[in-house]
């Protein structure tokens, strides 16, 4: 799970800075913090020569004033954040070009303390961006798509009024192109829209202030959490507000003996399952973005994740919302116990409604106990009727323990090992499929012995032709990451088209053949050609809950290709009786194709729904319906 953790990053600047030292050492060693507010960013900077081990740091202010030190060459600034790589790249970028002042107050182990100021940064020199590709406006991706003129564009006034119930650090306005990237650019850069204004409010009456005005004022509002979808779902299309939940992000409450937790919408996932860990609990969900994911986000999309097969969806372990209204109208729920028959179950419609009836301001839900002992095997097979025989087998023999049941195909194991590069695969020779499956309960013994007894009978019957077994918790870990590292080697080579499907399971593998085949009757794929603009398409997924996650590989993005992937792949998925999105939700990218999975009557429903709630539809427009 390491792709989505903490991530370590680094620039190198050439900066000129002014060192207040309390020491009279001639060789100095600092290191420290310095925050960029304006996007919640934590920076670790390194000054001088050396790098001190990092946990080790005393963040402290420096209590006098000293001599001035002055100093001009080269810095390193390290990045370390729990978020997805890509998005902590696009912070450096941002960084980098940053021209303001920057503070940082540092402490070092050699009794120096020094108030670190970058007054000028002349040269910058960004490493390993993990996709090649600029993204374009989405206005100019989709000429054809325009902007509803019943939209009020933002004034002078609009910003006096948020200006006189939020604080300036709670508004952030562009003043540049690249300003609010950030919040204008989805995770795989594929859209982008021209918001000129982001609101993060620290309460969830602001929200319902905002809300209301521009309700009122017809102003579009996108609503934002980690911004880690993969649908165009939580950016702008056009000038839309960004209402950013990110500063929304407290604990509220936690039951200890009924596992309900109640929290802000804007708690990271990992944070929230790190709170739960010291009580003995775990979040009922898991996401290769848990590092940068917000809890209301997940609920807003109707994630799915690696814990599904296990706890089951949201739809069961939410317990109760709390939401603002396009009106301003708080809807609160917050209170709701596990059985409840009174009346509609109201909650279910902001499941999965992507903030097109509402805003998800707090969330409460069942969580349980957290696993003593969790085990995890990483399965080379020959087939994906293989694949779908261990499956059924794991089912029958290790049962109640079984938490997790995730395949790969060749194909997105060599992009891996193309991306981790010095990393070892766990299995030295390649098989057409891979398989982890994790074990999770409450006797180390007893699983060791189950998925000990089922491994040997699964290669003995010839099923399984190859396997290892984690150790310990860095073997653990690192067995995940060769599954949880797919996405982001899937766009190492400059981009990725991603559909996330559900198809009956003996079909699931079915729909990457045929994009490969489709691919390659076009002359637009090759894994060597770097004139065709496909490297490959691949499969992987959750197999117990019939989920194919499909990506498309790609050198560049191109409207021929895309034509060729849709509605094609919409077309296969339907005629196999699946769904178009199994956890992605709909936002932007499938908006024009829910007719492949819902019919007029059920499309109608959903529109009525949307006309009640947000008559003026100035919630999330251009998306989902």
């Amino acid at each position: 799970m390491i792709q989505y953790s903490t991530t370590y990053l680094t620039i190198t600047q050439m900066i000129n800075i002014q060192v207040r030292c309390h020491s009279t050492s001639t060789h100095i060693e600092l290191i420290g913090y310095t925050v960029v507010v304006a996007h919640d960013v934590l920076f670790q900077v390194m000054f001088n020569y050396h790098l001190k081990n990092l946990d080790q740091f005393n963040h402290e202010i420096p209590s006098k004033i000293a001599p001035v030190i002055h100093y001009s060459g080269p810095v390193k600034i390290f990045v370390k954040a729990p978020m997805l790589r890509h998005t902590a790249k696009r912070h450096l970028k941002l960084f980098s070009r940053a021209k303001l002042s920057r503070e940082a107050f540092l402490g070092a182990q050699n009794g120096v303390s020094a108030a670190l100021r970058i007054n000028q940064i002349q040269k910058s020199n960004v490493l390993n961006y993990s996709t090649k590709i600029q993204p374009r406006l989405t206005a100019e991706s989709y000429p054809n798509l325009k902007r509803l003129s019943e939209f009020k564009k933002l004034s002078s006034d609009d910003l006096a009024f948020f200006k006189s119930i939020m604080s300036d650090s709670e508004i952030l306005q562009a003043t540049a192109d690249e300003d609010l990237a950030l919040f204008n650019e989805d995770w795989m850069r594929k859209y982008k829209g021209q918001s000129k204004l982001v609101l993060r409010p620290k309460s969830v009456s602001q929200v319902s202030q905002i809300l209301k005005y521009c309700n009122d004022n017809k102003l579009a509002v996108v609503p934002q959490g980690g911004n880690t979808g993969l649908v165009g779902g939580s950016v702008p299309v056009f000038d839309e507000i960004v209402l950013s939940l990110t500063q929304i992000n407290k604990i509220r409450d936690f039951d200890p003996v009924s596992g309900i937790l109640k929290c802000d919408a804007g708690v990271i996932l990992e944070n929230a399952d790190s709170f739960l860990a010291e009580k003995g609990y775990i979040f009922p969900m898991d996401l290769g973005a848990k590092g940068s994911c917000h809890v209301g986000g997940i609920v807003a999309t109707n994630a799915g994740g690696l814990r599904l097969l296990r706890y089951g969806s949201l739809h069961g372990t939410v317990l109760g919302l709390e939401v603002v209204l396009p009106d301003g109208k708080i809807l609160n729920s917050m209170d709701a116990l596990r059985k409840d028959n009174t009346g509609y179950d109201l909650k279910q419609l902001f499941i999965g409604s992507e903030g097109t009836i509402g805003v998800i301001t707090g969330v409460s839900i069942l969580t349980p106990p957290r696993p003593k002992a969790v085990n995890v095997g990483f399965l080379g097979v020959g087939s994906y009727e293989a694949v779908q025989e261990v499956f059924v087998k794991a089912k029958q023999e290790l049962s109640e323990i079984l938490s997790a049941f995730e395949f790969m195909d060749l194909k997105s194991q060599t992009l891996a090992k193309q991306h981790l590069k010095d990393v070892s695969h766990p299995l030295d020779d390649e098989y057409p499929f891979y398989v982890l499956i994790e074990t999770s309960g409450s006797n180390k013994e007893h699983d060791d012995a189950k998925l000990e007894a089922f491994l040997e009978k699964a290669m003995e019957e010839g099923t399984v032709l190859d396997g290892v077994v984690a150790q310990d918790e860095t073997e653990l870990r690192n067995l995940w990451e060769w599954r949880e590292s797919i996405p982001e080697s899937s766009q190492a080579g400059g981009g990725v088209y991603k559909y996330d499907v559900s198809l009956p399971l003996k079909e699931l593998y079915s729909l990457v053949d045929a994009a490969n085949e489709r691919l390659a009757e076009k002359g637009l794929s090759s894994t060597s050609d770097p004139t065709k603009p496909v490297i490959s398409a691949i499969g992987y997924g959750h197999v117990g809950d019939g989920n194919l996650h499909l990506n498309v590989a790609v050198r560049e993005y191109s409207k021929e290709v895309e034509k060729v992937l849709e509605p094609f792949v919409y077309e296969f998925v339907s005629s196999k009786h699946g769904s178009i999105s199994a956890e992605h939700g709909l936002g932007f990218q499938k908006k024009n194709y829910i007719g492949y999975s819902k019919n007029d009557q059920e499309i109608a429903m959903i529109k009525e729904l949307k006309n009640l709630y947000d008559p003026n539809a100035i919630l999330n427009p251009y998306k989902y319906v």
